[in-house]
């Protein structure tokens, strides 16, 4: 599938009516974890698309130009509310939470696994363990609190259990910086992981910014508050692999790709045979966006699409599924991993003065008051072990006890093996 090679309907065709905006909610009871999982990725990416072009809006000094990206922006704008609200009434906050975090852990698994730089590929290990950890605190809290086992959300497709400990993963600012990538030289599937993560991850940091304030319990909105600050790095690592170098013109066209890409990816893949219409019908809508992106390239800036996308063939598309052996691998390899810059390296062999260890004892300065130590803390107290679902023992050792929480891992320099 080549998109530029597809014949558009007129970009204002897109425009729906209300009874097509608030399309039937899935039953939380009987839909696939991963028609979820996609949902959310669609939405992270609408929400993406719509606020570059208000920014791209807010930098552009011609009205010509600003007034098809309004048009655009408004198809857009229906397609994020139609997403969002998939979402049925009686699912919980927390119950939707949990999604998220498998759509970021089962999500950043795949794309490491099929991204052909290196440095990429770390990055992305880097911040699955510390997704990986949030799907478990936020379990043992949903257990705890609404009496729910998250393995009925997961379905089979994604085990619960702690990743780098979220006390570990509060670093100094400096230490959440990347190198960026060069899209003129990135392979195409480089362009369209980095875009797709950095989409999915503010999403998420999104969701937990609003969310937190909300939430029914003190316990609960700190929980949200400290792992929302872990998106924040996220969020910011992700971004700075992105491109500096591209044009307004140049990056709005790799967003409509984006989306066309996304949203073909989750037709083909999609089993819910309603939503399965909607990515349809997005992809169409999509693909007037992108022909009108490719066309105010030429009109402003003399290009053609094929000096930003040389080959506009998708490349593999992008398909859920069970990701447990790979996060086990990476789990046992790399648990202790911190940020050092713009490289990784094992905390135990830093220097005592880093300044890792000094932020550290600023923000956690006090263990028992870190909200994510707390809630597990708090269900040991209750139920003697902690909530898991696991198909086999933890691949680290030094996380297997079920009777207390690690707080060494991937922050102290003593040798946890």
């Amino acid at each position: 599938m080549n998109p530029f090679l597809e014949k558009p309907s007129p970009v204002d065709a897109g425009l729906m009516d209300w009874s097509t905006v608030y399309a039937r909610s899935y039953d939380k009871n009987e839909v696939d974890p991963y028609t979820k999982v996609r949902i959310i990725l669609m939405n992270g990416t609408e929400y993406e698309a719509v606020w570059f072009s208000h920014q791209f809006h807010r930098h552009c000094p011609n009205n010509d130009l600003r007034r098809e990206l309004a048009l655009a922006r408004r198809v857009e704008q229906q397609q994020q509310k139609r997403i969002s609200c998939l979402k049925p009434i009686d699912e919980t906050p927390l119950e939707t939470t949990i999604g998220y975090e498998q759509l970021a852990v089962d999500l950043t698994a795949i794309l490491a696994q099929r991204e052909p730089d290196p440095y990429v590929v770390k990055v992305m290990q880097f911040a699955l363990l510390e997704d990986f950890d949030h799907l478990y605190r936020y379990a043992d809290l949903l257990d705890m609190e609404d009496g729910v086992h998250a393995e009925r959300l997961v379905g089979s497709y994604t085990e619960i259990m702690p990743g780098r400990p979220t006390i570990s993963e509060h670093r100094h600012p400096f230490d959440s910086v990347r190198r960026a990538c060069s899209f003129k030289k990135a392979a195409p599937i480089t362009k369209l992981n980095t875009s797709i993560i950095t989409a999915a991850e503010q999403q998420t940091m999104n969701y937990y910014m609003n969310i937190a304030a909300f939430y029914k319990s003190d316990r609960g909105r700190k929980l949200y508050q400290e792992i929302g600050m872990i998106e924040e790095q996220h969020v910011t690592q992700y971004g700075a692999l992105l491109d500096t170098k591209c044009t307004w013109l140049e990056s709005l066209l790799m967003h409509e790709y984006t989306e066309c890409y996304l949203y073909w990816s989750c037709f083909n893949d999609e089993t819910d045979r309603p939503v399965k219409k909607i990515w349809e019908q997005h992809f169409h809508q999509e693909l007037s966006h992108l022909h009108a992106a490719a066309r105010l390239l030429q009109t402003y800036e003399k290009k053609e699409w094929r000096q930003v996308i040389p080959d506009g063939e998708f490349p593999e598309l992008l398909k859920f599924g069970p990701q447990k052996e790979y996060i086990r691998d990476v789990l046992a390899g790399t648990v202790e991993w911190t940020a050092d810059g713009e490289e990784f390296t094992d905390v135990r062999t830093l220097p005592a003065d880093f300044r890792f260890f000094n932020y550290q004892r600023t923000v956690n300065a006090r263990t028992a008051q870190v909200p994510s130590h707390a809630v597990i803390e708090d269900y040991l107290a209750e139920y003697g072990r902690d909530y898991r679902y696991e198909d086999a023992p933890h691949p680290v050792k030094a996380l297997q006890d079920r009777e207390k929480d690690n707080t060494r891992v991937g922050r102290t320099r003593s040798c946890t093996k």
